[in-house]
């Protein structure tokens, strides 16, 4: 869960610009500032990753019940610095978090889009068929 030099992880949630650019340029949705600070306040844990500048390169947060249900949510790399590993350390982090802060025997979950799957898989996240992620869509 460490990340190579230039690179630094921060426990915390970036600021919430960083927040909001880092979503929109790796593909996530994006999303209004509204949603983006209720997002990081609402947020049970969060890392991020800054470059050598100090600049938010990488982010995940966790949310969570505090008892046994946790979900892992924006993990997002901006694409100038991915394939470096920062998402794996990041989720490695919050998995880590987790694992040292909330009760034995927590639940954690994650909705693994496409991109990420290898990623996930290869940290030991397991398909909860015969269970099928669904949302409802906004309004």
């Amino acid at each position: 869960m460490s990340v190579a030099a230039p690179y630094k992880l921060v426990v915390g949630a970036p600021p919430l610009d960083d927040y909001l650019r880092l979503r929109r340029d790796s593909g996530l949705s994006p999303k209004q500032p509204e949603q983006g600070a209720g997002a990081i306040a609402g947020s049970w844990s969060a890392c991020h990753v800054v470059d050598a500048d100090g600049t938010p390169v990488a982010m995940g947060r966790t949310i969570g019940d505090g008892g046994w249900y946790f979900h892992i949510a924006d993990i997002a790399t901006d694409p100038a610095h991915q394939r470096q590993g920062l998402g794996r350390a990041v989720v490695e982090w919050l998995v880590a978090d987790v694992r040292a802060r909330a009760p034995q025997g927590a639940y954690i979950t994650l909705v693994g889009d496409p991109p990420g799957q290898r990623l996930y898989r290869s940290l030991g996240f397991e398909d909860v068929a015969p269970s099928l992620g669904m949302a409802l869509p906004p309004e």
